[in-house]
């Protein structure tokens, strides 16, 4: 072969591998496992059953253009879209809706997701992710990548709800009185799918990834207690997403800054004097001294409150006994209270103990407050740090595209994600669900409530994107 020749020749190769390394963007070097084969063969992405085997050219395709596809070294919309098909592969969407509707058969409340943990463990232990458990009583902790800094933390919660479901479908919960209301389970099945994504693509991490599965956000001490577990040990940002009915379904949503408010609840005893109706200057009335009390907790918000820093305090149970002809000796008053910012939050916690007992005196009654802190139901605003905000916006455009990312108002709402944002730069994001064809469109905690399950490759792209992205503009 003379030189010319050969020129053309080298030429026609490079072409040639140049068209086809894009279309074979997963691929990876031959496993030494049976079971982890599935992650080469494009026909059977992320779910090949463990006997099904590569075929002997896909095989030695893959050896070939291992070492010359794109490493992401600079991210760019192609990466984006690369993670995004990995996760819309048919049996990839089906293997996340049997993971889903087997958690939403089955659900459990704050500290008793043991069966979920468990099929979580399965999912990890199949992927060969290694994971600590059991963090507060029945979290986890897995990590994947380097095992070197930067880390950066997924979160998802696991958690069900007291509530009996009202949807009749095939896969309604099989437990009396408990339900997936508010779409953990589609959060669970989100992060197991980004960490199917991330293992795929480990070789291309440029640090840790950190995978943070939850207990008991309904019960406002989940996140309390995984940290004090270790789960933020390392991390240095955070994120984590929630379904909304109010988005259409794979629209992504969120804003800089505060996000949902700062939660709390209190229960105020009055005592007085015990006494008879008709001679009402023998006793010391506790019902006067708490209805005075109630009127003057109004005026912490109308008349001490910035108009432009929404708060709110609501008193939602007042219980004085029901002996009509006699004076009590104690009144029993309690409700929520609701803030934007730590500092008003606080001012509010501290206002209302005062309002109440200072209140109680002028009565001549005694009074104390109890804010439940020790059950940890008191939620830090969830404030969104705005390079984290900036950094999911950008995720979701590249995935999703600009008409499909919302900048969305504040909400009163509360999520104990808030624990996470206050000790390391977090991000909070919405992901829709709502789909009116399917019935997809009723408010979290509703027994109605029910998700389109075409978000899950979306959700679990996203984060797997958002992590791995993270760390390759942050290494």
């Amino acid at each position: 072969m003379d030189f010319n020749k050969f020129l053309v020749f080298w030429y026609s190769i490079s072409i040639y591998v140049m068209i086809l390394n894009p279309l074979i963007p997963f691929v990876e070097p031959i496993p030494s496992r049976d079971h982890d084969r599935s992650f080469f063969d494009p026909s059977c992405i992320l779910n090949c059953k463990s006997d099904q085997k590569p075929q002997k050219n896909q095989s030695r395709v893959a050896a070939t253009l291992a070492p010359l596809r794109s490493s992401c070294e600079v991210w760019s919309k192609t990466c984006s879209k690369t993670v995004l098909s990995l996760a819309k592969q048919p049996e990839t969407v089906e293997w996340l809706k049997r993971l889903r509707r087997r958690i939403h058969e089955n659900p459990e409340l704050a500290f008793e997701e043991f069966q979920t943990s468990q099929l979580i463990r399965e999912e990890l232990d199949r992927m060969e992710i290694s994971y600590r458990f059991p963090m507060a009583k029945t979290g986890i902790r897995a990590w994947i990548g380097t095992g070197r800094p930067p880390f950066v933390a997924i979160r998802a919660d696991m958690d069900a709800l007291p509530i009996q479901e009202a949807v009749e479908w095939e896969h309604k919960s099989k437990v009396a009185g408990k339900m997936h209301a508010c779409g953990h389970d589609a959060h669970v099945t989100m992060l197991i799918g980004a960490a199917k994504i991330l293992k795929i693509r480990e070789h291309l991490l440029k640090g840790t990834v950190i995978l943070i599965f939850q207990p008991a956000e309904e019960a406002g001490n989940g996140a309390k207690r995984m940290i004090g577990d270790g789960a933020l040990e390392d991390v240095e940002a955070i994120f984590a997403v929630h379904v909304s009915h109010e988005h259409p379904t794979a629209t992504i949503g969120s804003r800089p800054g505060p996000l949902l408010a700062g939660c709390g609840f209190f229960r105020a005893v009055i005592s007085g004097k015990k006494g008879g109706a008709w001679n009402p200057h023998h006793s010391v009335d506790p019902v006067l001294a708490a209805s005075a009390a109630v009127i003057s907790l109004q005026g912490i918000v109308s008349r001490e409150a910035n108009p432009m820093d929404s708060q709110v305090v609501s008193v939602t149970s007042f219980n004085g006994g029901n002996n009509l002809d006699m004076i009590p000796d104690t009144v029993a008053l309690g409700g929520t209270f609701r803030a934007f910012s730590n500092i008003t939050f606080y001012q509010l916690l501290q206002r209302i103990e005062e309002v109440i007992v200072e209140q109680a005196k002028v009565y001549r009654c005694s009074a104390t407050v109890d804010f439940f802190e020790r059950e940890y139901t008191i939620y830090p605003p969830t404030v969104n740090n705005e390079k984290m905000y900036e950094h999911v916006r950008k995720v979701a455009i590249d995935l999703v595209g600009d008409n499909n990312f919302r900048v969305v108002p504040p909400m009163m709402g509360a999520e104990d994600f808030s624990f996470f944002s206050e000790l390391v730069p977090a991000a909070f994001f919405y992901i829709g669900i709502r789909n009116e064809t399917l019935g997809s469109i009723h408010t979290g905690h509703s027994p109605y409530f029910m998700i389109d399950e075409d978000v899950l490759p979306i959700g679990a792209a996203t984060h797997a994107t958002i992590a791995e992205r993270y760390l390759n503009e942050h290494r």
